[in-house]
């Protein structure tokens, strides 16, 4: 069967990017690097034309189309985090390395990538079948720019910061 491979469009530094991405979080690796055979409106010949990687066990392509695309939040990716300290961590390496902080777990990277970076809590307080503890982890959630666990873990349990 296929598979769905996201495909994100550089502009001469895809190679840049992936690597910077695979820095990110454990299970990522740079796959393949294929490099222009002619001079084409992506690059020169032997430039990188597309890098093979995958981001947390995700495969993905960077492409250098050969002109600047601006992304929108029409299409972002998720980095589902498995506790608090490696939500910070990876949020901290995106704003160090030229990122954006948006509202609600959003960023973008310096590139102009679109990101989500969630603790994985957030979808248990989110689909509980209390109601009314998941409409106020949600709202705790809509007040912040990074997502913090125990704040939105509070609003869920209905207990005020200690």
């Amino acid at each position: 069967m296929s598979k769905v491979t996201p495909c994100l469009w550089f502009n001469g530094n895809a190679e840049e990017a992936a690597n910077f991405y695979v820095s990110l979080m454990p299970d990522s690796e740079i796959l393949h690097v294929q490099r222009n055979v002619a001079d084409n409106p992506s690059g020169k010949e032997g430039s990188v034309l597309v890098v093979e990687f995958t981001l947390g066990g995700q495969r993905l392509v960077a492409l250098n189309g050969g002109m600047k695309k601006e992304y929108t939040h029409a299409l972002s990716l998720m980095i589902k985090c498995d506790d608090q300290a490696q939500v910070d961590s990876v949020w901290d390496a995106f704003l160090a390395h030229g990122g954006k902080e948006e509202q609600c777990g959003w960023l973008k990277d310096r590139y102009g990538v679109s990101w989500q970076v969630v603790p994985k809590a957030m979808f248990e307080f989110f689909s509980s079948s209390d109601t009314a503890a998941a409409r106020r982890a949600m709202q705790a959630m809509m007040k912040m720019v990074k997502l913090d666990i125990e704040g939105v873990r509070r609003a869920f349990e209905n207990k005020s910061a200690a």
